[in-house]
């Protein structure tokens, strides 16, 4: 048995034959996906949610049938959330601030002081 559908952009993703069995060994479970969002072109992608699935193939499909059937979409992105790194708590310390070096920091000037007097001297 194909895995034909009706419906064209099923068929795009070649998922492989629908007859071929998933087989989940016991104390197995299916891999946690993240799901990011696009809205339109060029927006930015927002984290919507998570699915479960058997492979990343599958994870695409449920998250299109869960993320983007109501909602306006254009793109998705599937990510396993067991490859997304992140730093932990006890480090955020590296993200700290040299205050020594606030000449590196844009909010010291006062450029809108300066517009607004040239724009008064006109």
């Amino acid at each position: 048995m194909s895995n034909e559908s009706l419906d064209p952009r099923v068929n795009r993703l070649k998922l492989g034959d629908a007859s071929a069995v998933i087989k989940v060994e016991e104390g197995e479970n299916w891999n946690v996906y993240e799901v990011f969002h696009q809205e339109k072109r060029g927006a930015h992608h927002e984290h919507v949610g998570c699915v479960h699935a058997p492979d990343p193939q599958l994870a695409l499909v449920f998250a299109k049938e869960q993320f983007a059937r109501r909602k306006k979409c254009v793109n998705l992105w599937v990510v396993r959330s067991a490859d997304i790194l992140a730093f932990d708590v006890e480090d955020e310390d590296m993200f700290a601030n040299n205050l020594e070096k606030n000449y590196r920091d844009a909010s010291g000037f006062k450029v809108m002081e300066k517009i607004n007097k040239f724009k008064q001297s006109k």
